[in-house]
């Protein structure tokens, strides 16, 4: 592992300021170095690799936060909550609010690209944690300040369930048990009859996954019509694992009816 130059390590020492650490703490500066490297500035000592491991890291943390949080809690609603918390743009946030990007070394052609800075982030963001993870083998340098900002993120998507990232939860569930993406269907349709109906609900999208319909939802949006129908099909899956009884894969003989849907 190559060493920090002194002028790098003066920087990544502000940087661990910033986090609230010690002025002395037991970090690696040639991998958090690395970690606020990007693949345009060296195609060989990059963050690719410690994203790797930083990503595992902040989803360890978000989970032993819920289990802290409420030890009984629905295994469902955690992964809606940490598919959230973990996501590019919460992630992307966080490094901001640390000024990540006055230490994140790019090439000239990731400068030109403003498109790709949420994900460039995000990913620093995880290789940092990384990094911060491999100097001690454990979260010492970790959880005491990424702990409370989790804890804030987290109490915003509970307080609010339409946060929560059920699209993001239902996917690694069918990608853990069938190694398949969920494929949505939407459609542009009239407003649902009634009083209390909105006009702008006109699209209704349904998600499937092995010739089975899991859930169905409206939205003002195909994206929220997607999202509603991903809920719908998230939570319904919980049901079912929760009865060993009932089939794992819900809708495996049947189309969902009307009461499956839901609007968002």
């Amino acid at each position: 592992m190559a060493d920090c130059p002194p002028h790098r390590q003066q920087q990544l020492q502000k940087l661990i300021a910033h986090l609230g650490l010690p002025k002395t703490p037991s970090v690696n500066w040639g991998l958090l170095d690395i970690a606020l490297t990007h693949p345009t500035a060296s195609s060989t000592a990059n963050y690719e690799q410690l994203e790797f491991v930083g990503d595992a890291v902040v989803k360890m943390v978000a989970a032993l936060w819920l289990w802290e949080l409420d030890p009984h809690g629905s295994v469902g609603e955690w992964s809606a909550i940490r598919s959230e918390l973990v996501s590019d743009r919460i992630l992307a946030e966080l490094a901001t609010s640390y000024g990540f990007t006055r230490f994140l070394q790019l090439g000239t052609s990731a400068l030109k690209d403003s498109n790709g800075q949420e994900s460039r982030l995000a990913d620093a963001f995880e290789a940092v944690l990384g990094a911060l993870y491999l100097s001690t083998h454990d979260l010492s340098l970790i959880q005491p300040w990424l702990q409370p900002l989790l804890h804030k993120q987290a109490e915003l998507v509970r307080a609010d369930p339409a946060h929560r990232n059920y699209k993001a939860a239902l996917q690694e569930w069918t990608q853990a048990h069938y190694q398949q993406l969920p494929d949505y269907r939407v459609q542009d349709t009239q407003p649902l009859p009634g009083p209390d109906s909105s006009p702008e609900e006109r699209f209704m999208a349904e998600v499937w996954l092995q010739n089975h319909c899991l859930g169905q939802g409206r939205g003002r949006s195909r994206k929220a019509a997607e999202k509603a129908a991903a809920q719908v099909a998230f939570l319904q899956i919980q049901t079912s694992e929760s009865q060993p009884s009932q089939p794992s894969l819900p809708g495996s003989h049947r189309q969902l009816h009307n009461s499956d849907q839901l609007m968002i």
